[in-house]
């Protein structure tokens, strides 16, 4: 999956946007000036989708699991991370291997 930063928070270190494809929603968080983190935005408690953050923490709407920007739980109840999955960053366009 190939996500355009243009435009959109990705163009900032520290911004983070929810993406949504056929194949399912993703949080991708721009980390540093070269590099990005996509996680499943599907929380690992109920299967909620996680649409929002708090600084720097993702958080359930449903029942306020936070995970970092890596999805490593930081509150639950969600008790298991995320998934993360690799990136690259070509030509100002971010690729998702899923």
């Amino acid at each position: 999956m190939q996500v355009a930063i243009s435009g959109s928070a990705l163009t900032e270190v520290g911004g983070a946007a929810l993406v949504d494809s056929n194949a399912g929603a993703y949080l991708l968080a721009r980390t540093s000036a070269n590099t990005f983190v996509a996680i499943d935005a599907t929380c690992s408690h109920e299967s909620c989708t996680i649409t929002g953050s708090a600084g720097n923490v993702y958080v359930c709407p449903c029942h306020g699991s936070r995970y970092s920007r890596t999805g490593q739980v930081v509150n639950g109840p969600a008790q298991a991370s995320l998934r993360q999955f690799p990136t690259t960053l070509a030509d100002g366009v971010v690729s998702i291997a899923l």
